[in-house]
């Protein structure tokens, strides 16, 4: 990667086009026949969507955001938003266009969501809006509620009672089901038994309750799709019945975060260069920038892994810097002004935050440079 790019000026990101081909096939391997739903936030780059879901087992967008799913289903016919919005210009261009709204489907875990909807665009006057609604995943076991706070809905019955509302409701068709058990997918269990107890046994609960959930939402509704799980829990959440689909993505980049965990290893096919700008003592190089901090709850899992040269550490009263970077260690006397050092960042897509392109590399070489979200002036928050 490093002489590949050697030509560029740093910073920026670098992707391994071998190493994203390895991960998206193994993704399908993992998921053993159930289609894989790509999940845009954690790539961020058209280019790399679109090649995705050009493979085999590979079908449609998880976005993020409302405006983003607009912007994607100008090319791609199938985009569910994995989040509630309530951008009401965004609803606006939905509620307006019919070819949007047959390849965009909102999510729903609130009646009063699907209030705002109608207060933006009567239904009487507007396209019908396809809805997924979400059922809470996290589990309920003897150390509380672990996992996301996402959907209010946790019981199979309430679900089935919204998908009642929804599909009352003049101008909405509930075509999809959605619950994401972010305690086991995005969460390594490498280097504890308590995590893996309590994934085992939220596992086990999140099935029998899915299933219930399922059955019960289909007596109201002809579902199109159930999706469930996520890079982490592929061969789990594909193994149960009641789920059509899987959302994969960061497991398509290899991060950081999937260093911890024992029942896959992805190839690490994105980092990105930082350039040497300073020697300030014989034992440390300062880097340009660095402080490209994955979200989530702050700790040292959150920030970017050094990978190359080896032996580099941060130093404990900077870190890594929004501005700067100092790095100390045994490599770090032969590097001069100008050299790179390459890091991993945390979470996958988030780096695409941070540069306009991602440089593909294969065979020694950059092959492409292709535009991150950010490189086309698109921003999604």
């Amino acid at each position: 990667m490093d002489a590949a790019t050697r030509e560029l000026d740093a910073p920026l990101a670098a992707l391994s086009l071998p190493a994203l081909a390895a991960n998206a096939a193994d993704l399908v391997r993992r998921a053993s026949g159930v289609p894989i739903r790509v999940a845009s936030k954690s790539v961020r780059c058209r280019a790399v969507l679109d090649a995705v879901l050009a493979q085999p087992g590979w079908h449609g967008i998880l976005a993020y955001t409302l405006p983003e799913a607009l912007w994607l289903a100008q090319t791609c016919d199938d985009v569910v938003v994995g989040y509630p919005s309530v951008d009401r210009a965004a609803i606006v261009t939905l509620a307006a266009s019919e070819a949007l709204a047959q390849r965009v489907t909102i999510m729903v875990d609130d009646p009063a969501q699907l209030d705002l909807v109608d207060a933006v665009a009567s239904p009487s006057a507007r396209a019908t809006i396809r809805v997924a609604i979400e059922l809470d995943a996290s589990w309920r076991g003897p150390l509380g509620h672990v996992g996301p706070r996402r959907s209010p809905v946790h019981a199979a019955a309430d679900l089935e009672a919204l998908a009642r509302v929804v599909v009352d409701r003049p101008g909405f068709d509930l075509v999809g089901l959605m619950a994401y058990e972010g305690q086991i997918a995005g969460v390594g269990d490498a280097g504890s038994r308590l995590v893996r107890a309590m994934q085992r046994a939220s596992a086990a609960e999140l099935a029998e309750r899915r299933a219930d959930a399922v059955a019960r939402v289909r007596a109201v509704a002809a579902l199109e799709f159930v999706n469930g799980g996520g890079t982490g829990s592929l061969e789990r959440t594909s193994a149960e019945p009641a789920v059509t689909e899987v959302a994969a993505g960061s497991g398509l980049f290899g991060p950081g975060l999937f260093d911890g965990y024992r029942g896959f290893q992805p190839a690490p096919a994105l980092a990105f260069a930082l350039p040497v700008v300073r020697r300030p003592t014989a034992d440390v190089a300062t880097l340009q920038s660095g402080g490209w901090i994955a979200s989530g709850p702050v700790g040292v899992d959150r920030q970017p892994t050094i990978a190359w040269p080896e032996g580099l550490r941060t130093l404990a009263r900077e870190g890594f810097g929004e501005v700067q970077t100092p790095v100390q260690g045994a490599a770090a006397r032969d590097l001069r002004v100008g050299d790179r050092v390459w890091l991993r960042h945390a979470k996958a897509g988030e780096v695409a935050e941070h540069v306009d392109a991602l440089h593909v590399v294969e065979r020694g070489a950059v092959v492409d440079a292709v535009p991150t979200y950010r490189g086309e002036d698109r921003t999604f928050r």
